[in-house]
């Protein structure tokens, strides 16, 4: 194999890269160096994903993009066109697109993603590669069908639709099922097609747009292995759009799907890179938002100082950016009774029920527009109170969380009533509590 030669790559180095992405996608891989002088010598040809594994070895290894069909490991005609598992991030603009396009265009007959597990090292090199350089240069568009302003208009007020369906009804609704049907089915196409520059970056950031949106979706359904790869496209697409402000607000997502996953670390990590890159002074939002991320994650591992500085420069940034005319209007979300929300929370992981509940006393969300986050900050509530041994204000604060998620369909959700109901569990033998446990116990199942 002309391509091993060029590399310098031993056959044992080889196989031991393949073996490492093929972990990274959740996929349990053995290839020694025996399989890759089958490969070379043999004409045996290794079976799906592992060529596109290796055309991506050997990309990294001679800084440029191969293909499948370069390595010469295709079985029949088209097998070198199988399409991305989600989890590039490409280098170059032109590699981007067509690995987004490919993947939303395919992504329903991928029956390997839906048992893969999700694994926070995944997110790495997006995070790297997105840090050091997160805007990208000029791109040459292709020759498809003229995309203009109206197509791209009709990919943001989607967003916008789907923005408010999912605040009020989870991502496990059939109202946000839409979102990826928009991606397969509209964003790839036009991906594809030819645009100005100025339309490009628009349509980009639309693209990346919907794309957060059908990782977030995802997420609260429970999808975690779906959500981690629209998450990657979606912060592949805001460097495309030359969008730091976007990008960071992806990338802080990202950062909440790591700390709901038990890597708190790698959270705070993702939100500093996201504070720091996001830009300027207009950027004030989602700079703030990260900051949030970063206090939450601070107080899943204990550290109140920490927790409470960043929280601090969120409240700050808070004042500066929310209803500003040139913040996003994706973030408009983070005003002070989103800092509240997040901030009882924050308070409750620091096991300091009295300041979460005072926290709680100074703003209320909109239950009608904030429908689930309303629910769950009514369950952190209800665990602040145990937290202090209050079982009557616990029920209160549950009952009402009940009342508020019957219309919500989210795992997320589901998670803070399990959450309540273990913090409850003491009392599981007492009758007031009996009947509300019960209704709890089938409520988050």
């Amino acid at each position: 194999m002309r391509l091993l030669e060029l590399s310098g790559l031993s056959h044992k180095a080889l196989a031991r890269r393949v073996n490492e992405l093929a972990a990274l996608r959740g996929l349990s891989r053995c290839y020694t160096h025996t399989s890759v002088a089958n490969w070379c010598r043999r004409g045996m040809v290794p079976r799906h994903p592992a060529p596109q594994l290796i055309a991506e070895t050997f990309s990294e290894r001679l800084a440029r993009r191969v293909t499948v069909v370069e390595t010469g490991l295709v079985a029949a005609p088209g097998a070198g066109q199988e399409p991305g598992d989600g989890l590039g991030f490409p280098r170059t603009k032109t590699a981007a697109l067509v690995e987004a396009a490919d993947y939303w265009s395919h992504v329903n007959r991928r029956e390997f993603i839906s048992s893969a597990p999700f694994t926070v090292s995944a997110f790495s090199t997006p995070f790297l590669r997105w840090l050091t350089q997160p805007a990208d240069g000029a791109h040459a568009p292709g020759d498809g069908p003229r995309v203009g302003a109206e197509e791209v208009g009709e990919l943001q007020r989607a967003a916008d639709e789907v923005r408010r369906w999912d605040s009020r009804y989870g991502g496990g609704s059939w109202r946000t099922a839409s979102v990826p049907a928009r991606l397969f089915t509209q964003t790839a196409p036009l991906l594809r097609g030819s645009y100005s520059e100025k339309v490009g970056a628009q349509l980009f950031g639309a693209a990346s747009q919907l794309a957060r949106l059908a990782g977030w979706v995802a997420f609260d359904a429970g999808r975690d292995q779906v959500a981690q790869r629209h998450f990657i496209q979606s912060l592949r697409l805001a460097r495309a759009a030359d969008d730091r402000a976007l990008g960071a607000y992806v990338l802080t997502t990202m950062a909440m799907q790591a700390l709901l996953r038990g890597h708190p670390q790698e959270a705070i990590d993702m939100t500093q890179g996201a504070y720091l890159r996001a830009g300027g002074p207009q950027a004030a939002s989602v700079r703030g938002f990260a900051k949030l991320i970063e206090a939450r994650a601070h107080a899943r591992v204990g550290d109140e100082p920490s927790a409470c500085r960043a929280l601090a420069t969120a409240e700050d940034l808070c004042v500066r950016g929310h209803g500003a005319p040139d913040t996003p209007e994706w973030i408009d979300f983070f005003g002070h009774a989103r800092i509240v929300t997040d901030a009882v929370e924050v308070f409750r992981d620091l096991n300091k029920p009295d300041v979460a509940l005072r926290w709680d006393n100074m703003a209320a969300l909109p239950a009608n527009r904030y429908t689930r986050c309303h629910g769950m900050r009514l369950a952190v509530v209800g665990t602040t109170h145990a937290q202090r041994g209050e079982l009557d204000a616990a029920l209160h604060a549950g009952r009402q969380c009940l009342d508020v998620l019957r219309t919500v369909e989210s795992e997320r959700a589901k998670e803070h009533l399990r959450t309540l109901g273990s913090h409850l569990a003491r009392w599981r033998t007492a009758p007031e509590a009996r009947p509300f446990l019960a209704e709890l116990s089938a409520c988050a199942r």
